[in-house]
């Protein structure tokens, strides 16, 4: 009787409580950071229809939710998804396509790389990237003549890791046309005693191009997709694309769309006429996976190539400014004609010539228009009284890791008092109130975190310099973090449905193998993204 009375008891006592709310997957005893407003931590999750439901203790989430799928993690680590604010997505894909230039001590070893690869992979056009010069024993730019001996007939185009500058070989040059005559502004064909050596930066670099075979369609969804399955093993799970065309955005669109690319992708517009016409006509295009929003505008060229446009001369090579590779001109129609669209202008500003040039059109264009949240890309060396133009909602968008990538050759290049309004990022961030973080990849690593111990340490991976490079500009973990989430979706728009770990938004999120936020710092990159959610779908 008396257990007849207490089952009975039991029975009506959960007759009157409510039942649980259904869940797909419930995320339990957790170490999560929300990286809410509060940046809050949590324990569990409750996830449904790829969005998240409730975030709270264990003990609260178990008691609302019935989930599908319980994924207990025994205090594991878990942050919102990785979002790279600058990156060249589809770049990196057709990078795996070419010969790997990257880490190469030495000219020799860039020819050897190169032969290799052509008696494996067989081309009648040799592409490569990844050289830098700056990193071998004779810190000048290679010349053509072993090219043009080794491949006297097949075209050789070896671009440089910051993607501004090429080395062709003689075959290329003929194919193209260039000649010690050529003339083309915004860049430079470089010559020693009248001849041309092989190296084009900037703009000449276009007629190179003109005469690259295309990527067939399968080559194109191959790169895609190389992309995402090194990206998603990073724990990205956004990718901001600095610069796609038409073709190539219509391509992620679908896809995105039949399941085959899961990656979400910010697109900036590459600024062509063609480009220009048909997005702004068209408006905004955006989905779960897609967002069309901006156009990508150089500005200038790149520090290591000496072709960031600069006030001053070159420190180590007199009466040299760099160039503007888009006219300061056309950039300031181009605002104007941004400004009166929804579209926003993200434009890539290496030097101080161009960053204040740019600066001074967004005033111009932006008067009176409010929350339009248009970026610097790079932001890289700013005179100290330029900063201030930040206050006025320009976002600067920074990549951590060209600081420490940089911080061996910058002064030299810029000299003792103008390096220190370089890589500035936490002067940036004082003044803009948040940055948006990237790699750049493919002209850096993919690994985000890589960016983080940059950002906070600035430092490269074997501790030089000794209390890290400038290191008054660098970022605490939190707001490297939100730089790497929040911040970054907020630059594209998206802080309502990524960014943060809350309800109502994307289940977008990383399970790492350590603790990002306490771990010793000089073992950040060594951790590592061991499960992947994109909407609340394991991807990894």
């Amino acid at each position: 009787m008396k257990k007849t009375f207490l089952l009975s008891l039991a029975l009506i006592i959960a007759s009157c409580q409510s039942p649980k709310e259904p869940a797909d997957l419930l995320v339990i005893n957790a170490n999560l950071y929300t990286v809410n407003e509060s940046f809050d931590k949590a324990e569990a999750m409750a996830i449904r229809d790829g969005k998240i439901l409730a975030v709270g203790r264990s003990e609260d989430i178990t008691k609302a939710y019935e989930g599908k799928e319980v994924m207990d993690l025994g205090g594991k680590t878990v942050i919102p998804g990785f979002i790279d604010a600058h990156c060249h997505f589809y770049g990196l894909g057709l990078n795996q396509l070419k010969v790997n230039l990257v880490g190469t001590s030495s000219y020799q070893e860039v020819l050897e790389r190169v032969r290799d690869f052509q008696e494996k992979n067989p081309s009648n056009f040799i592409q490569g990237r990844g050289w830098d010069q700056n990193d071998w024993e004779v810190k000048e730019f290679p010349t053509k003549e072993e090219l043009d001996r080794l491949f006297p007939e097949t075209p050789v185009a070896l671009e440089r890791v910051d993607g501004h500058a090429y080395l062709v070989n003689q075959k290329a040059l003929d194919l193209a046309g260039i000649t010690a005559e050529t003339k083309v502004s915004g860049g430079e064909i470089i010559k020693k005693d009248g001849k041309i050596t092989g190296v084009l930066v900037d703009n000449p670099m276009y007629m190179i191009d003109a005469i690259v075979p295309p990527p067939t369609r399968e080559m194109d969804i191959k790169a895609l997709q190389d992309a995402e399955g090194i990206c998603l093993d990073y724990g990205l799970t956004t990718v901001n694309d600095a610069g796609l065309m038409r073709n190539t955005i219509e391509l992620i669109d679908s896809l995105q769309q039949t399941g085959d690319l899961s990656i979400r992708v910010y697109a900036m517009v590459s600024n062509t006429p063609g480009n220009l016409d048909h997005f702004l006509n068209v408006g905004i295009i955006k989905n779960d996976r897609l967002n069309v929003r901006s156009v990508k505008v150089y500005g200038d060229g790149a520090l290591g190539s000496r072709g960031a446009a600069l006030r001053e001369p070159y420190s180590d090579q007199p009466g040299h400014f760099g160039a503007m590779v888009t006219p300061v001109e056309d950039i300031e129609a181009l605002a104007m004609r941004l400004a009166t669209t929804d579209y926003q202008m993200n434009t890539h500003a290496i030097g101080d010539s161009a960053n204040i040039a740019v600066l001074r059109a967004y005033k111009k264009a932006l008067e009176g228009k409010q929350d339009r949240r248009w970026k610097i890309e790079h932001a890289q060396v700013i005179t100290e009284a330029d900063f201030d133009y930040f206050k006025e909602g320009i976002i600067p968008s920074v990549q951590p890791t060209h600081a420490t990538s940089d911080m061996y050759w910058a002064e030299d290049r810029l000299g003792e008092e103008r390096v220190k309004g370089a890589y500035a990022f936490k002067t940036l961030l004082d003044k803009a109130g948040m940055v948006a973080l990237g790699t750049d990849f493919p002209v850096e690593q993919v690994s985000p975190f890589l960016t983080f111990y940059a950002s906070v340490g600035r430092q490269d991976l074997e501790g030089y310099p000794e209390g890290g490079f400038q290191i008054k500009d660098a970022l605490s973990r939190e707001e490297t973090l939100k730089g790497m989430t929040i911040w970054a979706a907020y630059s594209n728009f998206e802080e309502d449905e990524k960014g943060s770990l809350e309800p109502g938004k994307f289940a977008d999120f990383v399970v790492l193998s350590g603790d990002i936020m306490t771990v010793p710092l000089n073992q950040v990159s060594e951790l590592k993204a061991e499960q992947v959610y994109i909407g609340g779908e394991r991807k990894k």
